[in-house]
């Protein structure tokens, strides 16, 4: 299973004119049937799939303004700053 971890960029357009950059962190896993999955850890619920890396990635700059547009500023603000500090593999036994 491939997992990688992308920093995602976009811009996002606030009153009037002024425009502001928001960055999150993006968990992007393989998928069974060879495609991919983008999870955003820091936006509890927003994810996507897409056929290519590419693909996924601009899919998940979608999923993740179409979020933005649903929080207020404050909210934005407290969603920044969450970060992903780490992946680690865990066994576990069931």
């Amino acid at each position: 299973m491939l997992i990688c971890v992308f920093y995602v960029i976009f811009w996002v357009c606030c009153v009037g004119d002024v425009r502001r950059a928001f960055e999150f962190d993006v968990v992007i896993l393989e998928d069974e049937s060879g495609g991919y999955v983008a999870l955003v850890p820091s936006l509890p619920g927003c994810h996507t799939q897409g056929e290519s890396i590419d693909e996924v990635l601009d899919s998940v700059r979608e999923a993740i303004e179409l979020y933005l547009e649903t929080l207020s500023d404050e909210e934005k603000e407290e969603f920044m700053r969450q970060r992903v500090v780490g992946l680690q593999r865990v066994k576990a036994f069931a």
